[in-house]
């Protein structure tokens, strides 16, 4: 898989793919079947996406929302066996183009499409004032295909990004994980912290939650992969996030006890699933407190696990 951040100047080889276009916060089922339609036996599968995400740009003083970084949405893509993503910096100027000039410049001269699937709520160019209509009549112009996707339901409900953040907010990351056909995973470094769990008997590997939506506080039963370094595999594990309340006023952040580890995972990627919400974040009035509490946590948590 090659990631492109610019539609300038391409190689021949990255031009004529043909593309999925959207966000794709989550990779949900929705994200999927869009996905989906566009493969072909003649050309490249691509996805046509945007770095930073336009609501980060439009309202920079909102609340994180994001469900994944660029890092995880593009580890999920290739999963899906997406071969070439289009990850365009949404800059100023390209919010500034029409609808025309953005298909124009963009797609057909820029990346030089084959064929272009959006879901059926897709707007583009400057304002959203582009319809999947006006896309069909440029594509048809220009001389690419275009097709339309329908949009995904869960019983009765649409499947959509705020639907996943609702469950996970509320601490139903079964739920997430059924509208994004995937368990909902948090991925980045592992970092320097406190190092008090160590103390504790349970050794974390601490990472950031900056920018991205924050599920419910509390304890987890996760399944963790890590991605780099010596110590690359699958585990078990019982994960802590929030703002650790025992401890003082602290920015939230995840904090994840492998099973049966031993090593050093400091600077390692990890991607860390959420399974099942265990119990919600509590202030502990002494230590040895708090370390029962963990004991009973991973017990539950390693039955959870036992499960899957």
């Amino acid at each position: 898989m090659r990631i492109i951040t610019t539609w300038q100047g391409l190689d021949p080889a990255d031009r004529g793919a043909s593309v999925a276009m959207g966000n794709f916060d989550g990779v949900h089922r929705g994200h999927q079947a869009v996905i989906g339609l566009a493969r072909a036996a003649d050309a490249p599968l691509g996805v046509v996406t945007f770095e930073p995400h336009p609501r980060q740009v439009f309202s920079p003083e909102a609340p994180p929302f994001r469900l994944m970084n660029a890092e995880a949405r593009a580890h999920r893509l290739e999963k899906l066996g997406v071969q070439r993503i289009y990850q365009l910096p949404f800059t100023a100027d390209l919010a500034g183009l029409t609808p025309r000039a953005f298909v124009t410049e963009v797609l057909a001269q820029g990346l030089g499409v084959a064929h272009v699937v959006v879901g059926a709520d897709f707007c583009f160019g400057k304002g959203r004032a582009g319809s999947v209509a006006d896309l069909r009549a440029l594509g048809e112009e220009l001389g690419f295909r275009v097709t339309v996707a329908d949009l995904v339901a869960d019983g009765k409900d649409e499947i959509s990004s705020t639907a996943i953040r609702q469950s996970l907010t509320e601490g139903r990351p079964r739920d997430a994980a059924r509208m994004l056909g995937h368990w909902h995973r948090i991925e980045g470094p592992v970092l320097h912290g406190d190092k008090r769990g160590r103390d504790l008997g349970f050794p974390t590997a601490n990472m950031s939650l900056a920018g991205l939506h924050l599920p419910r506080f509390g304890v987890y039963a996760v399944k963790v992969d890590v991605l780099s370094g010596p110590h690359v595999g699958s585990y078990g594990g019982a994960a802590s996030l929030g703002v650790r309340p025992t401890f003082g006023v602290n920015a939230p952040n995840l904090e994840t006890f492998l099973f049966d580890f031993a090593g050093d995972l400091y600077g390692a990627d990890l991607s860390v699933a959420l399974i099942d919400f265990l119990r919600p974040e509590l202030a502990f009035t002494s230590l040895p407190a708090l370390v029962t509490q963990m004991d009973d946590d991973c017990t539950r948590a390693r039955e959870i696990l036992a499960t899957l």
